[in-house]
Protein backbone atom coordinates (compact mmCIF):
# COMPACT_ATOMS: atom_id res chain seq x y z
CA UNK A 1 0.00 0.00 0.00
CA UNK A 2 0.98 3.41 -0.93
CA UNK A 3 1.20 6.85 1.04
CA UNK A 4 -2.63 7.01 2.28
CA UNK A 5 -2.02 10.94 1.86
CA UNK A 6 -4.21 12.38 -0.97
CA UNK A 7 -2.07 13.52 -3.80
CA UNK A 8 -3.21 17.19 -3.47
CA UNK A 9 -1.28 17.28 0.39
CA UNK A 10 1.80 15.28 -0.79
CA UNK A 11 3.65 18.30 -0.87
CA UNK A 12 2.97 19.16 2.69
CA UNK A 13 4.97 17.31 5.85
CA UNK A 14 5.36 18.32 9.29
CA UNK A 15 5.09 22.33 9.52
CA UNK A 16 8.48 24.71 9.87
CA UNK A 17 7.64 25.71 13.08
CA UNK A 18 7.22 22.35 14.57
CA UNK A 19 10.34 21.30 12.93
CA UNK A 20 12.44 23.85 14.24
CA UNK A 21 10.39 23.92 17.60
CA UNK A 22 11.01 20.64 18.62
CA UNK A 23 14.80 21.41 17.83
CA UNK A 24 15.17 24.15 20.44
CA UNK A 25 13.76 21.90 22.43
CA UNK A 26 16.28 19.13 21.65
CA UNK A 27 19.62 21.35 21.52
CA UNK A 28 18.06 23.37 24.38
CA UNK A 29 18.22 26.54 22.14
CA UNK A 30 16.83 29.83 22.55
CA UNK A 31 13.58 29.59 20.43
CA UNK A 32 13.07 32.65 17.98
CA UNK A 33 11.50 30.71 15.72
CA UNK A 34 7.88 30.49 16.56
CA UNK A 35 5.67 33.40 17.52
CA UNK A 36 4.58 32.68 20.64
CA UNK A 37 5.19 35.46 23.44
CA UNK A 38 7.23 33.75 27.13
CA UNK A 39 4.53 35.97 29.35
CA UNK A 40 0.93 35.49 29.68
CA UNK A 41 -1.08 38.39 28.98
CA UNK A 42 -3.22 40.72 31.15
CA UNK A 43 -4.18 39.37 34.44
CA UNK A 44 -7.91 40.26 34.53
CA UNK A 45 -8.40 38.57 30.76
CA UNK A 46 -6.72 35.62 32.57
CA UNK A 47 -8.87 35.80 36.12
CA UNK A 48 -11.71 35.80 33.44
CA UNK A 49 -11.14 32.51 31.97
CA UNK A 50 -10.87 30.91 35.18
CA UNK A 51 -13.94 32.83 36.43
CA UNK A 52 -15.59 31.26 32.97
CA UNK A 53 -14.69 28.13 34.40
CA UNK A 54 -15.71 27.97 37.59
CA UNK A 55 -18.79 29.39 37.12
CA UNK A 56 -20.22 26.31 35.10
CA UNK A 57 -19.08 27.45 30.94
CA UNK A 58 -17.95 24.04 30.20
CA UNK A 59 -20.00 22.71 28.04
CA UNK A 60 -20.90 23.40 24.47
CA UNK A 61 -21.62 26.87 23.66
CA UNK A 62 -23.77 27.92 20.48
CA UNK A 63 -21.75 26.76 17.15
CA UNK A 64 -21.61 30.21 15.36
CA UNK A 65 -19.93 31.38 19.08
CA UNK A 66 -21.23 33.39 22.07
CA UNK A 67 -23.76 35.92 21.90
CA UNK A 68 -21.42 37.96 24.23
CA UNK A 69 -18.06 37.65 21.83
CA UNK A 70 -19.93 38.15 18.78
CA UNK A 71 -21.40 41.42 20.29
CA UNK A 72 -17.73 42.99 21.52
CA UNK A 73 -15.91 41.84 18.10
CA UNK A 74 -19.00 43.79 16.41
CA UNK A 75 -18.81 46.70 18.78
CA UNK A 76 -14.72 46.59 18.18
CA UNK A 77 -15.17 46.43 14.48
CA UNK A 78 -17.09 49.49 14.96
CA UNK A 79 -15.54 51.41 17.17
CA UNK A 80 -12.29 51.37 15.99
CA UNK A 81 -12.62 51.18 12.28
CA UNK A 82 -16.15 52.42 11.67
CA UNK A 83 -17.44 49.11 10.22
CA UNK A 84 -20.71 48.03 11.34
CA UNK A 85 -21.45 44.42 11.63
CA UNK A 86 -24.50 42.54 13.11
CA UNK A 87 -23.62 40.21 15.68
CA UNK A 88 -26.13 38.10 14.93
CA UNK A 89 -25.19 37.55 11.49
CA UNK A 90 -22.32 39.03 10.15
CA UNK A 91 -19.94 37.91 13.43
CA UNK A 92 -18.69 33.90 13.50
CA UNK A 93 -16.29 32.51 16.36
CA UNK A 94 -13.48 30.39 15.27
CA UNK A 95 -10.90 27.76 16.85
CA UNK A 96 -8.15 30.92 16.48
CA UNK A 97 -8.05 32.73 13.20
CA UNK A 98 -6.82 29.95 11.21
CA UNK A 99 -9.37 27.99 11.14
CA UNK A 100 -11.53 31.23 9.86
CA UNK A 101 -8.79 31.10 6.91
CA UNK A 102 -9.25 27.87 6.95
CA UNK A 103 -13.24 27.40 6.39
CA UNK A 104 -12.98 30.66 4.64
CA UNK A 105 -10.98 29.44 1.94
CA UNK A 106 -12.65 26.03 1.76
CA UNK A 107 -16.01 27.81 2.03
CA UNK A 108 -15.40 30.42 -0.97
CA UNK A 109 -13.06 28.37 -3.29
CA UNK A 110 -13.04 25.10 -4.79
CA UNK A 111 -11.16 22.91 -8.03
CA UNK A 112 -10.89 24.87 -10.97
CA UNK A 113 -10.43 28.37 -9.09
CA UNK A 114 -7.65 30.40 -8.35
CA UNK A 115 -6.61 32.23 -4.84
CA UNK A 116 -4.23 35.28 -4.97
CA UNK A 117 -1.36 34.98 -2.10
CA UNK A 118 1.34 37.50 -1.59
CA UNK A 119 4.61 35.52 -1.35
CA UNK A 120 5.72 35.03 1.55
CA UNK A 121 2.85 34.08 2.80
CA UNK A 122 1.84 32.43 5.74
CA UNK A 123 2.47 27.96 5.89
CA UNK A 124 -1.24 27.11 5.99
CA UNK A 125 -2.48 30.03 3.32
CA UNK A 126 -0.78 27.31 0.74
CA UNK A 127 -2.09 24.03 2.71
CA UNK A 128 -5.37 25.34 2.88
CA UNK A 129 -5.60 26.11 -0.99
CA UNK A 130 -4.08 23.12 -1.49
CA UNK A 131 -7.03 21.51 0.62
CA UNK A 132 -9.66 23.22 -1.44
CA UNK A 133 -8.53 22.24 -4.49
CA UNK A 134 -7.94 25.37 -5.76
CA UNK A 135 -4.65 27.01 -7.25
CA UNK A 136 -2.84 29.30 -5.55
CA UNK A 137 -0.90 32.37 -7.82
CA UNK A 138 1.35 34.25 -5.95
CA UNK A 139 2.28 37.60 -6.16
CA UNK A 140 5.93 38.71 -4.64
CA UNK A 141 6.62 41.24 -1.82
CA UNK A 142 9.74 42.80 -2.44
CA UNK A 143 12.63 45.10 -0.35
CA UNK A 144 12.00 48.96 -1.30
CA UNK A 145 13.50 51.24 0.49
CA UNK A 146 13.75 48.99 3.41
CA UNK A 147 10.16 47.59 3.35
CA UNK A 148 8.50 44.52 1.80
CA UNK A 149 5.97 45.82 -1.10
CA UNK A 150 4.50 44.43 -4.35
CA UNK A 151 3.90 45.92 -7.93
CA UNK A 152 0.48 46.70 -8.80
CA UNK A 153 1.33 45.64 -12.50
CA UNK A 154 2.07 41.91 -10.99
CA UNK A 155 -0.77 41.80 -8.96
CA UNK A 156 -3.25 42.65 -11.90
CA UNK A 157 -1.27 39.90 -14.07
CA UNK A 158 -2.04 37.22 -11.31
CA UNK A 159 -5.99 37.90 -11.82
CA UNK A 160 -7.72 36.29 -14.56
CA UNK A 161 -11.07 34.36 -15.26
CA UNK A 162 -10.33 31.41 -12.74
CA UNK A 163 -9.33 33.73 -9.74
CA UNK A 164 -11.90 33.73 -7.32
CA UNK A 165 -10.46 34.80 -3.76
CA UNK A 166 -7.53 37.05 -2.69
CA UNK A 167 -5.74 36.41 0.61
CA UNK A 168 -4.17 39.59 1.81
CA UNK A 169 -2.46 39.39 5.18
CA UNK A 170 -1.66 43.13 7.13
CA UNK A 171 0.02 43.63 9.30
CA UNK A 172 1.87 40.77 7.28
CA UNK A 173 3.85 37.67 8.78
CA UNK A 174 7.14 37.31 8.00
CA UNK A 175 7.14 40.49 5.87
CA UNK A 176 6.80 42.74 8.61
CA UNK A 177 4.53 45.06 6.00
CA UNK A 178 1.52 46.88 7.11
CA UNK A 179 -0.14 48.09 3.45
CA UNK A 180 -0.41 51.71 2.69
CA UNK A 181 -3.90 53.29 1.95
CA UNK A 182 -2.39 53.33 -1.76
CA UNK A 183 -1.63 49.12 -1.72
CA UNK A 184 -5.01 48.93 -0.29
CA UNK A 185 -6.64 50.70 -2.92
CA UNK A 186 -4.32 48.50 -6.05
CA UNK A 187 -5.41 45.48 -3.84
CA UNK A 188 -9.58 46.90 -3.93
CA UNK A 189 -9.37 47.97 -7.46
CA UNK A 190 -8.13 44.31 -8.07
CA UNK A 191 -10.96 42.82 -6.15
CA UNK A 192 -13.63 45.09 -8.29
CA UNK A 193 -12.59 44.60 -11.58
CA UNK A 194 -12.83 40.90 -11.42
CA UNK A 195 -15.47 40.51 -8.72
CA UNK A 196 -12.94 38.92 -6.43
CA UNK A 197 -13.39 38.04 -2.41
CA UNK A 198 -10.87 39.51 -0.57
CA UNK A 199 -10.13 36.94 2.80
CA UNK A 200 -8.38 39.31 4.84
CA UNK A 201 -5.81 37.68 7.69
CA UNK A 202 -5.66 40.65 10.64
CA UNK A 203 -3.83 39.09 13.59
CA UNK A 204 -1.70 41.82 14.09
CA UNK A 205 -4.22 44.43 13.83
CA UNK A 206 -3.29 45.72 17.46
CA UNK A 207 0.56 45.53 17.03
CA UNK A 208 2.01 48.42 14.62
CA UNK A 209 5.23 50.45 15.21
CA UNK A 210 6.30 53.58 14.66
CA UNK A 211 4.03 55.97 12.09
CA UNK A 212 1.74 52.52 10.77
CA UNK A 213 -1.60 52.16 11.09
CA UNK A 214 -3.27 49.33 10.18
CA UNK A 215 -6.06 49.76 7.83
CA UNK A 216 -8.91 46.50 7.14
CA UNK A 217 -9.78 46.40 3.62
CA UNK A 218 -13.41 46.14 4.27
CA UNK A 219 -12.89 50.20 5.05
CA UNK A 220 -12.48 50.85 1.48
CA UNK A 221 -15.42 51.85 -0.94
CA UNK A 222 -17.01 48.65 -1.84
CA UNK A 223 -14.96 46.44 -0.27
CA UNK A 224 -17.48 45.48 3.27
CA UNK A 225 -19.66 43.74 0.94
CA UNK A 226 -16.38 40.97 -0.89
CA UNK A 227 -14.45 41.30 2.33
CA UNK A 228 -14.32 38.80 4.84
CA UNK A 229 -12.15 39.71 7.64
CA UNK A 230 -9.94 37.34 10.08
CA UNK A 231 -8.62 38.57 13.63
CA UNK A 232 -8.03 36.33 16.81
CA UNK A 233 -7.35 36.96 20.93
CA UNK A 234 -4.05 35.24 20.42
CA UNK A 235 -1.72 38.20 19.68
CA UNK A 236 -3.49 40.82 20.42
CA UNK A 237 -3.45 39.66 23.91
CA UNK A 238 -0.46 37.43 24.36
CA UNK A 239 -3.21 34.33 24.70
CA UNK A 240 -1.69 32.54 21.53
CA UNK A 241 -2.69 29.09 23.15
CA UNK A 242 -6.29 29.90 23.54
CA UNK A 243 -6.95 29.62 19.64
CA UNK A 244 -9.78 31.49 20.10
CA UNK A 245 -10.54 33.99 16.58
CA UNK A 246 -13.54 35.32 14.94
CA UNK A 247 -14.81 35.71 10.90
CA UNK A 248 -16.56 39.69 10.22
CA UNK A 249 -18.24 39.05 6.54
CA UNK A 250 -21.47 39.85 5.24
CA UNK A 251 -24.26 37.45 6.03
CA UNK A 252 -23.99 35.53 3.15
CA UNK A 253 -20.46 34.62 3.67
CA UNK A 254 -20.65 34.16 7.38
CA UNK A 255 -23.23 31.51 6.55
CA UNK A 256 -20.69 30.21 3.63
CA UNK A 257 -17.96 30.09 6.09
CA UNK A 258 -20.24 28.62 8.80
CA UNK A 259 -20.98 26.00 6.55
CA UNK A 260 -17.35 24.47 6.67
CA UNK A 261 -16.88 25.33 9.85
CA UNK A 262 -19.36 23.35 11.83
CA UNK A 263 -18.13 20.17 10.44
CA UNK A 264 -14.16 20.98 11.62
CA UNK A 265 -14.78 22.03 15.15
CA UNK A 266 -18.11 22.61 15.83
CA UNK A 267 -17.60 24.94 18.59
CA UNK A 268 -14.88 27.16 20.05
CA UNK A 269 -13.81 26.66 23.75
CA UNK A 270 -16.40 28.56 25.86
CA UNK A 271 -14.35 30.34 28.75
CA UNK A 272 -11.88 31.35 26.42
CA UNK A 273 -14.85 32.88 24.38
CA UNK A 274 -15.95 34.48 27.62
CA UNK A 275 -12.05 35.67 28.63
CA UNK A 276 -11.34 37.38 25.29
CA UNK A 277 -14.79 39.06 25.16
CA UNK A 278 -13.81 40.69 28.65
CA UNK A 279 -10.76 41.29 26.77
CA UNK A 280 -11.74 43.00 23.87
CA UNK A 281 -14.25 45.35 25.99
CA UNK A 282 -10.89 46.24 28.50
CA UNK A 283 -8.13 46.18 25.79
CA UNK A 284 -6.98 49.42 25.14
CA UNK A 285 -4.33 50.30 27.84
CA UNK A 286 -2.89 46.82 28.17
CA UNK A 287 -2.56 46.29 24.32
CA UNK A 288 -1.21 49.70 24.26
CA UNK A 289 1.44 48.88 26.82
CA UNK A 290 2.17 45.72 24.58
CA UNK A 291 2.62 47.40 21.15
CA UNK A 292 5.07 50.07 22.85
CA UNK A 293 6.87 47.32 24.64
CA UNK A 294 7.36 45.28 21.62
CA UNK A 295 8.39 48.21 19.71
CA UNK A 296 10.83 48.32 21.97
CA UNK A 297 11.56 44.83 21.82
CA UNK A 298 12.21 44.90 18.01
CA UNK A 299 14.61 48.11 17.79
CA UNK A 300 16.81 46.21 20.84
CA UNK A 301 16.04 42.47 18.86
CA UNK A 302 17.58 44.73 15.39
CA UNK A 303 20.20 46.16 17.26
CA UNK A 304 21.47 43.05 17.95
CA UNK A 305 21.03 41.20 14.91
CA UNK A 306 23.50 44.22 13.25
CA UNK A 307 25.98 43.92 15.60
CA UNK A 308 26.43 39.84 15.21
CA UNK A 309 26.57 40.71 11.43
CA UNK A 310 23.11 40.55 9.74
CA UNK A 311 21.31 42.61 7.40
CA UNK A 312 17.87 43.34 8.95
CA UNK A 313 14.35 45.13 7.55
CA UNK A 314 12.98 47.11 10.25
CA UNK A 315 8.96 45.67 10.65
CA UNK A 316 6.18 48.10 10.72
CA UNK A 317 4.34 45.46 12.11
CA UNK A 318 4.11 41.66 13.39
CA UNK A 319 6.45 40.16 15.71
CA UNK A 320 8.96 39.46 13.18
CA UNK A 321 12.22 40.46 12.05
CA UNK A 322 13.33 39.50 8.70
CA UNK A 323 16.93 39.11 8.88
CA UNK A 324 19.72 38.38 5.39
CA UNK A 325 21.84 35.64 6.48
CA UNK A 326 24.72 36.71 3.49
CA UNK A 327 26.33 39.72 5.27
CA UNK A 328 27.80 36.30 7.54
CA UNK A 329 28.60 34.56 4.14
CA UNK A 330 25.41 32.32 4.35
CA UNK A 331 23.14 31.79 1.25
CA UNK A 332 20.94 29.46 2.41
CA UNK A 333 18.48 29.59 5.00
CA UNK A 334 17.55 26.48 5.23
CA UNK A 335 20.89 24.90 6.25
CA UNK A 336 21.78 27.68 8.21
CA UNK A 337 18.21 27.35 10.27
CA UNK A 338 19.16 23.93 11.14
CA UNK A 339 22.55 24.02 11.45
CA UNK A 340 22.00 27.50 14.03
CA UNK A 341 21.00 25.66 17.52
CA UNK A 342 24.84 23.77 16.90
CA UNK A 343 26.41 26.80 16.10
CA UNK A 344 24.98 29.55 18.34
CA UNK A 345 22.33 28.14 20.74
CA UNK A 346 19.61 29.76 18.73
CA UNK A 347 16.34 28.82 16.28
CA UNK A 348 15.14 30.32 13.86
CA UNK A 349 12.36 30.02 10.84
CA UNK A 350 13.94 29.72 6.99
CA UNK A 351 11.68 32.05 5.19
CA UNK A 352 12.21 30.48 2.34
CA UNK A 353 9.05 27.92 3.15
CA UNK A 354 7.04 30.76 2.80
CA UNK A 355 7.48 31.23 -0.88
CA UNK A 356 6.42 29.50 -3.78
CA UNK A 357 9.86 30.90 -5.81
CA UNK A 358 11.95 29.45 -2.30
CA UNK A 359 14.78 31.27 -4.21
CA UNK A 360 13.65 34.90 -3.73
CA UNK A 361 13.20 33.78 0.05
CA UNK A 362 16.65 31.47 0.48
CA UNK A 363 19.06 34.46 1.83
CA UNK A 364 16.65 35.25 4.62
CA UNK A 365 15.46 33.69 8.24
CA UNK A 366 13.26 35.23 10.63
CA UNK A 367 13.30 36.02 14.54
CA UNK A 368 10.49 36.44 16.39
CA UNK A 369 10.96 39.46 19.15
CA UNK A 370 7.88 38.78 21.43
CA UNK A 371 10.49 37.14 24.21
CA UNK A 372 11.75 38.90 27.24
CA UNK A 373 14.38 41.09 27.05
CA UNK A 374 16.87 38.93 28.91
CA UNK A 375 15.71 36.50 26.59
CA UNK A 376 16.88 38.48 23.48
CA UNK A 377 19.88 39.50 24.44
CA UNK A 378 20.74 36.17 25.60
CA UNK A 379 19.89 34.92 21.77
CA UNK A 380 22.25 37.91 20.58
CA UNK A 381 25.32 37.42 22.45
CA UNK A 382 24.68 33.70 21.20
CA UNK A 383 24.79 34.80 17.55
CA UNK A 384 27.49 36.59 17.74
CA UNK A 385 29.23 33.41 17.55
CA UNK A 386 28.17 33.39 14.12
CA UNK A 387 31.02 36.06 13.09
Amino acid sequence: MGDPLVARMQGFGETIFAEMSALAVRTGSINLGQGFPDSDGPQAVLDAAVEAIRSGANQYPPGPGLPELREAVAAQRLQRYGLSYDPAAEVFVTVGATEGIAASVLALAGPGDEVIVFEPYYDSYAAVIALSGAVRRPVMLRPVEGRFTFDPDELRAAAGPRTRAILVNSPHNPAGTVFTRAELEAIAGVCREHDLVAITDEVYEYLTFDDAEHMPLATLDGMRERTVSVSSAGKSFSVTGWKTGWVTAPAPHVRAVQTVKQFLTYAVSAPYQRAAAYALGNEIPWVEELRTSLQAKRDRLITGLEAAGFSTYRPQGTYFVQADIRPLGFTDGMELARALPEKAGVVAIPAQVFYDHAEAGAHFVRFAFCKKDEVIDEAVERLTRLH
